[in-house]
């Protein structure tokens, strides 16, 4: 078993300008970490590509690919508030996607079993037609597109669990059943949407299924949402493959959210992934790297899922049921029921 890691020196030259929370002193504190993992030698690194404009049409508008291309001619800009973008963005932004492209392919060739694709800039914010939250083009949202396409595939698990609601990603998919979109997130908080009621559209009715969580939600009750909610949901889906938008600002002292999670509670989220991996599409998974503004946080957190992903798990204790929980899973019972047993 081989995890594939993609990291290169390349992310960071996309420079966000002074203090902004995203940033590439983030890729360099995954790297220290990497240096003295003590599993190396499970680890195999990818080479990637650039993708192509056609790549990003299967899900971007043309004006908008655009939009981001034409930033390549100025120093810095803008694409939208919380989105500033340097010479180099457009280029490195190409070969972020390209990166998860690659790493599809590696996996469904047999290369490698599972893999983590270090990139930034961030991925799922982005929508169709316009960058939005730190992002660009939607990583995770074209590299499904191609893998239905080049694959042939027709059922793909994207699961979401940034402390944000992957709102670029859902829209990319609201219609289509052949993807399931699973999102955990904080809610009521940026960009908004996220709530239970979005549920998909036409074919895609009950296949985007939403989990918003009040500010505080610890360990316990990520755990029990993973093992009660979503194991079951996955095991009827039964995916060919998963991609798993991997957001670490659900860190307790991440600048940007207000959650409890430690690395640990991040590891058992990887846990109970990479089991459903492991039981319906041998083993099939990818982490897209998204989230997490707390340097030494995300380091341990990347660390904790890498343990997961290269077969050396933790001990994860059976939880009690908690009022959270209880309430929350109530909740999903009203709203997915009528789609889903579990």
């Amino acid at each position: 078993m081989k995890t594939g890691i993609i990291w290169d020196n390349l992310f960071l030259q996309h420079d966000t300008g002074p203090s902004h929370p995203e940033r590439k002193e983030r890729l360099l504190a995954i790297q220290q970490g990497l240096q003295v993992y003590p599993h190396l030698n499970k680890l195999k690194y990818l080479g990637f590509r650039r993708a192509t404009e056609q790549e990003l049409g299967m899900v971007h508008s043309a004006s908008h690919i655009r939009a981001v291309q034409q930033s390549s001619t100025k120093p810095f800009s803008y694409l939208d508030p919380d989105s500033p973008v340097c010479k180099a963005s457009y280029e490195v932004a190409l070969h972020a996607v390209g990166g998860v492209l690659e790493m599809i392919d590696s996996i469904m060739s047999g290369e490698i079993t599972n893999g983590f694709a270090l990139v930034r800039p961030p991925g799922h914010h982005a929508e169709p037609n316009r960058a939005m939250g730190f992002c660009l083009f939607s990583n995770v949202a074209v590299g499904v597109a191609h893998a239905l396409k080049q694959f042939r595939l027709s059922r793909i698990l994207v699961v979401d669990f940034d402390v944000h609601h992957g709102n670029g990603t859902q829209k990319s998919f609201y219609d289509q059943r052949e993807v399931l979109f699973i999102s955990t997130h904080q809610f009521p908080f940026y960009p908004g949407s996220g709530n239970f009621t979005e549920t998909g559209t036409g074919l895609g009715k009950g296949f985007t299924i939403n989990i918003p969580l009040p500010v505080g939600t610890d360990d316990v009750t990520y755990q029990l949402l993973f093992e009660q909610f979503f194991l079951p949901i996955a095991e009827i889906y039964r995916p060919q493959l998963i991609l798993v938008s991997a957001g670490f600002d659900a860190y307790i002292k991440d600048p940007l959210g207000g959650m409890h999670v430690t690395p640990l509670g991040f590891g058992s989220i990887a846990h109970y992934i990479k089991a459903i991996a492991d039981k319906v599409c041998e083993g099939k998974v990818i982490f897209v790297l998204e989230g997490g503004y707390h340097l030494e946080g995300l380091r341990k957190s990347v660390l904790q899922v890498m343990d997961e992903l290269c077969g050396y798990p933790s001990i994860y204790h059976q939880q009690t049921f908690t009022n959270l929980f209880q309430t929350v899973f109530a909740k999903a019972r009203y709203h997915f029921g009528p789609y889903w047993k579990f």
